[in-house]
């Protein structure tokens, strides 16, 4: 039986947060430190899915959802989000249905189930050496220090690794198709200027649909495939009969 490797997620505060005047204004708005916390755990709460909320329709609108998911007054929720959306920490991408966070491609950090282990086992093993330290300082201190060294560079490799993963952008007319630079790249050279009308496309039928697609970038290739096969047919006189299992044809 394949154990599943779970990643882990967590949010990393630059060091200017509180210092940052849009948060220093939040603050000192009356009940401003509730808000802040409502800021926080939102951001959280969005970590999974790269800084959207996604409304699911269990309470009336989206406003007293979020306060039910994070235990928040509706009042306290309406205030931040309003505040969070005038200040461009926030947008809206589909009206009543989705929000972004716009902070979070730079705040989120995660690791396999497995590399958590790993760091907390090197943990424990240094906290013993040192305990170990007591009958002979000098030699334990250098012995320390390798260690160390060492640590710091194992993190500095899973931080070049964490860099390599690239971050998705949302493209289309309603910001709902998600691409990555290297994928909008391979699209513009393989579609050209047929490029922003499939784009568009995918998030038109996605908007009106609901449909969920795994990969975008492959969807959109096999749309554009599917375009061409039935442009061709009725060049040469052929008769035409639609064939696509997700959207009908532009």
């Amino acid at each position: 039986m394949t154990t599943v490797n779970r990643r882990y997620y967590w949010l990393k505060l630059k060091e200017d947060f509180f210092t940052d005047k849009r948060i220093k204004r939040l603050r000192r708005i009356s009940g401003g430190d509730t808000y802040t916390i409502i800021y926080l755990k939102l951001l959280l709460l969005s970590l999974r899915d790269d800084g959207k909320l996604y409304y699911d329709g269990v309470e009336t609108d989206f406003i007293k959802e979020l306060a039910l998911t994070i235990d928040e007054t509706d009042d306290d929720v309406m205030v931040t989000v309003s505040y969070l959306v005038a200040q461009g920490l926030m947008e809206i991408i589909v009206e009543n249905d989705e929000y972004f966070l716009t902070e979070i491609p730079d705040m989120v950090g995660s690791e396999t189930a497995s590399t958590r282990r790993s760091r907390k086992s090197r943990q424990m093993k240094k906290e013993q050496k040192m305990l170990q330290c007591n009958t002979d300082a000098t030699k334990c201190n250098g012995e320390i220090e390798k260690e160390i060294e060492i640590e710091i560079e194992l993190e500095k490799e899973g931080e070049r690794k964490n860099n390599a993963t690239p971050h998705p952008h949302f493209f289309g007319v309603y910001q709902n198709v998600k691409l990555s630079d290297k994928e909008y790249g391979s699209l513009k050279d393989k579609l050209g200027t047929h490029t922003e009308t499939m784009i568009d496309k995918l998030s038109r039928y996605i908007k009106s649909s609901g449909r969920y697609y795994q990969d975008h970038y492959v969807t959109i290739l096999n749309w554009y495939e599917q375009d061409k096969e039935k442009l061709t047919q009725k060049k040469d006189g052929r008769k035409t009969i639609p064939n696509y299992d997700d959207s009908p044809s532009i």
